[in-house]
């Protein structure tokens, strides 16, 4: 097993909540990792048949089961078991007794407030990260390859090219989270969908625009983005509210979690496409980004993130709220530092004045150094950015 840096935060909350929830996407290695801590306690999954109807029928039973705790993959796929687990988790006062997963984010998340509120802790767990990848030895040589490849375990655990891999996951995903969390009868529109969202990986989110453009309407458009977010494919990072005087666009952005599928879904065939590719600017500034939440999110805090456009199209990628005060993150794909790289973070830090912090460039290069007052980190090196 690769080791996740979630590893020990997960550890720590065990400690002082009798049940923590593991959520992320279909494949991030959660199950993995909950083996790993759990060792010496059964391992249930409710995504088969014949123990989901169990769970189902008789939850007293199913539960008597597992006096002494479990690992239960796929908890939403039986959300009536957990008013039966708070039952149960009130009447031991042992902490660290259950591990749940999941792989759909919202509903999962609404019902363990509800049945287990003061009782669950949640860590998310995404796709291998860069320092991940490096401390296990098998980080891919070059950018263009890790922006190809992308961090899903299954990918470097079978040495499967990624694009054979991906192709049964969206499928897979396709046919079965797609179902469960909507009822979309039009799946080769879905799947459509998906790809369009892609194209517009790390840009304003412009329903309307979408919703024309697969032949649907701007209410499905809406719905099918939130079936992508709750199935961690893709995430909306806000507008910063700090309007510095200035107009500020108001429309989120949206992201991919992993450019691996990013660049599967845009039918990028090998790396060295990726070279001269129109969108190497977004697919490079979306593996920056997610490799910034996965920082934060492995370390069990929910990332603080925004970014910041004015209507004059001034823009910072990335604010970090830093207590009271603002991180600015740019990304820059090249390779070289350039001049115009420092623009808009010197712009935005004159503007922001003593509450900004740590002015940061993130570049398609590999040196760590600080130039112009700004702290510069090369792609290899994005998780050192943050000032938190």
């Amino acid at each position: 097993m690769i080791p996740r840096d979630a590893d020990l935060p997960l550890r720590q909350i065990l400690k002082g909540f009798p049940v923590v929830t593991v959520t992320g996407p279909r494949q991030s290695g959660k199950t993995t990792l909950a083996r790993a801590i759990f060792t010496d306690k059964p391992h249930v999954s409710v995504e088969d048949p014949d123990v989901r109807r169990m769970a189902l029928d008789d939850p007293r039973a199913f539960l008597g089961r597992l006096t002494d705790g479990a690992v239960i993959d796929e908890i939403q796929r039986t959300p009536e078991l957990l008013s039966y687990l708070q039952t149960q988790v009130d009447a031991d006062d042992r902490m660290g007794l259950f591990l749940l997963t999941g792989s759909q984010q919202f509903g999962l998340m609404s019902g363990i407030t509800q049945s287990l509120a003061g009782r669950s802790a949640f860590i998310e767990l995404l796709p291998f990260s860069v320092h991940e990848l490096e401390h296990a030895g098998i980080v891919p040589a070059n950018l263009e390859e890790m922006l190809f490849t992308g961090g899903y375990p299954p990918i470097y655990d079978r040495s499967l090219p990624p694009s054979v891999w991906l192709s049964a996951y969206v499928t897979a995903y396709v046919e079965r989270d797609v179902r469960q969390l909507l009822n979309v009868q039009d799946l080769d529109g879905f799947q459509r969908f998906v790809r369009l969202c892609a194209g517009r990986s790390a840009q304003i989110l412009n329903l309307s625009s979408l919703a024309v453009d697969c032949g649907i309407t701007h209410n499905t458009a809406k719905a099918w983005i939130g079936v992508l977010e709750a199935s961690y494919i893709l995430f909306r990072l806000r507008p910063h509210h700090e309007n510095f005087s200035k107009r500020l666009i108001k429309s989120p952005k949206i992201y991919f979690y992993d450019t691996g599928l990013l660049c599967w879904l845009l039918g990028i065939q090998k790396p060295e496409q990726l070279i001269a590719h129109p969108l190497r600017g977004s697919i490079f500034e979306t593996f920056v980004v997610s490799e910034l939440v996965k920082t934060e999110l492995n370390q069990g805090r929910r990332p603080a993130f925004y970014f910041w456009r004015d209507s004059n199209g001034n823009e910072i990628d990335v604010i970090v709220e830093a207590g009271d005060r603002l991180q600015p993150i740019e990304i820059k794909s090249g390779q070289t530092l350039n001049r115009d790289f420092f623009t808009g973070v010197e712009r935005w830090t004159g503007l922001a004045k003593e509450r900004a912090v740590d002015p940061t460039l993130i570049y398609g290069g590999t040196e760590a150094l600080e130039r112009r007052g700004v702290r510069i980190f090369g792609w290899n090196a994005a998780h050192r950015a943050l000032s938190t």
